[in-house]
């Protein structure tokens, strides 16, 4: 017997087991810890693996409307009541947070309702979570905004393109994901003065690219569609203008020409005859008691316990480099005022390491995603989530719980890490952007999911795209008016803020 759910309404009906007396297929929903699967999804798990057809799993997806039609994938209301006060939200997130750099925080984010956005994914989850859903689950990113996207060199030095932040990472509907990178196109396209037109073009080819690319994964054999990825020198020969083109090769360049000695210059110096990482406060700081015993305890403690969270090969590797410094490193606009750190490491004299130590937080998802996380503590769900939704990930990415109980995530700080180069897109460039970034995030959700039952229900037309594309102009407005409530409570003295122009 299991639960069934066709048309809103949930019964118990009897499950055939496969002929061959196996167990039946579990798979894509370790994830969720209360799956009711619909009439067709039963009948899909029912079936031993070499009888389940593309055909099947296609029509899975299509039968996934009849819960949440594509249409209704666009609505969003503004004015419900239930809806929490954002500032309350954005105050709550700041708890447990560095007191003393939550002005930073504030600061950045009041600097245009871009940087808003990109701080304010608590806000934008619980608001997803009123918003219709297939309710069909994925490694979820959790803030798949636009500059959540980059180009990085993997361990084999093949340059891809991909999603480079998982703070947020937690198993949720897919649909979350594709909304906060259309809305983050809108905001961004109106950050750089573009007609609102243009933005919605972009959410709407955002959407399109999404579809297309999952249609083609599904098309692929299993491993084939795990392997894939996007070689980031192929995309920049896409790039129509040939401006930018060069703009981008240039980027790349001077980010493969960037050595660890370059890094050791800008952050570190000699003191005596100890290398140490510069004080440039308030950005990057030595706590007050860092040459303590006690301080210098719970630095060997969590590199052991980072260390321990490396497979033998990493550690090998790892054990190569000395430690010499860590100090406090501000980052990003939402992470700022969580415990960040950098860390200096030496295998010889001029062969440094640097590593970002990181806090790991809740997801901003976990309180609306109605799936089983299986990590043991959030520094594991963030490399989790990670590696699962990585075409590939970076040789020293780790975990470990302090002794203070905060849980972090460690990795390189920098590996040819490349930046997209937004502030200077006219709307044709953000449209080509809005492709790669939805390339990426289908070839990352196709990972846990199945990309056939998504594709079954996004279709080929342009229906789910127009939906997505009117959610994130919606959005949009909503992002301007809980921006000017920020603004308000900056000029109210509620909220102090400090920018870094002084």
């Amino acid at each position: 017997m299991c639960w069934v759910t066709y048309s809103g309404r949930t019964q118990m009906v009897k499950r055939r087991e496969p002929k061959t007396g196996g167990e039946t297929n579990p798979r894509r929903y370790h994830f969720q810890s209360n799956f009711k699967p619909t009439l067709v999804e039963a009948s899909y798990l029912a079936k031993p693996m070499h009888l389940q057809t593309r055909k099947d799993r296609y029509e899975m997806g299509r039968a996934l409307r009849l819960s949440c039609s594509r249409e209704a994938q666009a609505e969003y209301n503004s004015q419900r009541k239930d809806r929490k006060d954002p500032l309350e939200i954005l105050i709550a997130s700041s708890e447990g947070r560095i007191e003393t750099l939550l002005p930073i925080r504030y600061g950045r984010m009041v600097a245009s309702p871009f940087a808003f956005y990109r701080g304010a994914a608590a806000i934008m989850a619980a608001d997803l979570a009123s918003t219709p859903s297939t309710k069909y689950a994925v490694q979820s990113c959790g803030d798949s905004h636009l500059m959540n996207f980059g180009a990085f060199a993997t361990p084999e030095r093949n340059i891809i393109f991909d999603i480079n932040d998982f703070d947020e990472t937690f198993p949720a509907t897919w649909e979350w994901d594709l909304k906060r990178l259309a809305a983050s196109l809108v905001i961004a396209s109106h950050n750089n003065r573009h007609k609102l037109k243009d933005g919605i073009a972009a959410a709407y080819n955002a959407a399109i690219s999404y579809g297309e690319k999952m249609r083609e994964l599904a098309e692929m054999k299993t491993l084939d569609s795990w392997y894939s990825y996007l070689d980031y020198e192929e995309l920049i020969e896409q790039t129509a203008c040939k401006k930018l083109q060069k703009l981008r090769k240039a980027v790349l360049k001077k980010a493969l020409n960037r050595c660890a000695n370059e890094e050791l210059v800008k952050l570190a110096c000699m003191k005596g005859e100890r290398p140490r990482i510069k004080d440039q406060p308030p950005l990057i700081y030595h706590e007050e008691d860092f040459e303590s015993e006690h301080y210098q305890g719970l630095m060997r403690a969590a590199i052991e316990g980072y260390r321990e969270s490396l497979s033998l090969e990493r550690r090998v590797l790892f054990d190569k480099y000395e430690f010499a410094d860590v100090a406090v490193k501000v980052v990003g606009v939402g992470s700022v005022g969580t415990h960040c750190h950098v860390g200096l490491f030496f295998a010889a004299e001029e062969d440094p390491l640097f590593l970002q130590i990181k806090e790991a937080r809740p997801s901003v998802l976990e309180p609306y995603s109605s799936f089983l996380n299986l990590s043991s503590h959030n520094g594991e769900r963030v490399v989790s989530g990670q590696r699962l939704m990585q075409a590939a990930s970076d040789f020293f990415l780790g975990h470990f719980v302090g002794k203070t109980g905060r849980h972090f995530y460690v990795r390189q700080l920098r590996d040819v890490k490349v930046k997209p180069l937004v502030e200077v897109f006219n709307p044709d460039h953000m449209h080509g952007f809005a492709r790669n970034c939805a390339w990426a995030l289908a070839r990352a959700h196709a990972r846990s999911g199945d990309p056939a039952i998504i594709s079954g229900y996004i279709g080929k037309g342009g229906v789910f795209a127009e939906a997505i594309s009117r959610f994130a102009a919606a959005y949009s407005e909503q992002n301007l008016q809980d921006y000017e409530l920020l603004r308000e409570a900056v000029r109210d003295g509620r909220i102090e803020i400090v920018t870094e122009e002084g």
